[in-house]
């Protein structure tokens, strides 16, 4: 999975996956590389709140299972972004990025909880590697944070345990009780590996890897080669409201079983 994450201070519109709230020069590009083969391809706008004066910044991020890159571009104005080739442009840098979502103008538990989650985490972190985000996805799960490259996500976080999660993310330690997955996998290999994981206790990032996914069933290989095989089913959940305010809606997930 590949996202670009551009950085826009002040107020953010409710979408921002096309580009809203840029200048209409700096949309296409945004527009033109979301559409682009292969792969997902997700846009994020990224903050901090106290960060003044300084350049503006993007990055760009390939997620993968193994491997992934961020490369990093600055710029004095969106206005310099018509035109970009964001598959093209920018210094690849070993930074890694920690999201905390924040989108208040999206739902406002993500503003409430998010903020809290970043202000536990502010002083443990460089300016550049921790933002304030636009939506991931999964307003119940808020506090969402997502973790690039290697693209864990996690919800549910609370500002008491943000510091260790959060350090044991970047270190390739994964806290199995707040993790919603990684993004190169679909809904139902999360679920999977959750599984997987949970049941062996496997918790390194490198210790496993998707071996084959023929849904509903998901095969994992571990670090000294031994397979685990899942079967993932789409379940109805227990009616919880999506978002802040909202009516208790009945929630589809996944339920994995070890085979």
């Amino acid at each position: 999975m590949r996202w670009l994450l551009i950085e826009v201070r002040g107020t953010w519109p409710r979408e921002v996956g096309a580009g809203e709230g840029l200048p209409e020069g700096a949309r296409e590009p945004v527009a033109a590389w979301r559409e682009r083969a292969p792969g997902p391809r997700r846009v994020l706008f990224l903050r901090r709140p106290a960060r003044r004066g300084a350049s503006l910044l993007a990055f760009v991020v390939r997620a993968e299972e193994t491997g992934g890159e961020v490369r990093r571009i600055s710029f004095a104005d969106h206005s310099e972004l018509a035109g970009v080739d964001f598959d093209d442009i920018g210094a690849r840098v070993d930074t890694q990025l920690v999201l905390v979502c924040g989108h208040g103008s999206r739902d406002q538990c993500c503003a409430l909880r998010g903020t809290a989650v970043y202000g536990a985490l502010e002083a443990r972190l460089g300016e550049e590697e921790l933002w304030i985000s636009s939506h991931h996805g999964g307003h119940r799960f808020s506090a969402n944070v997502l973790v690039l490259p290697a693209g864990l996500h996690f919800g549910r976080v609370e500002p008491g345990n943000a510091p260790l999660l959060v350090a044991r993310a970047l270190a390739g330690r994964i806290e199995l009780g707040n993790y919603r997955g990684r993004t190169c996998y679909g809904p139902g290999a999360q679920a999977a590996e959750h599984a997987v994981r949970s049941a062996t206790g496997l918790d390194g990032v490198e210790h496993l890897r998707l071996d084959e996914a023929r849904e509903p069933a998901v095969r994992f290989r571990a670090w000294d080669g031994t397979g685990h095989e899942a079967v993932a089913e789409p379940v109805s959940g227990p009616a919880v409201p999506a978002s802040c305010g909202a009516q208790p809606e009945t929630q589809t997930g996944f339920r994995a079983r070890l085979l």
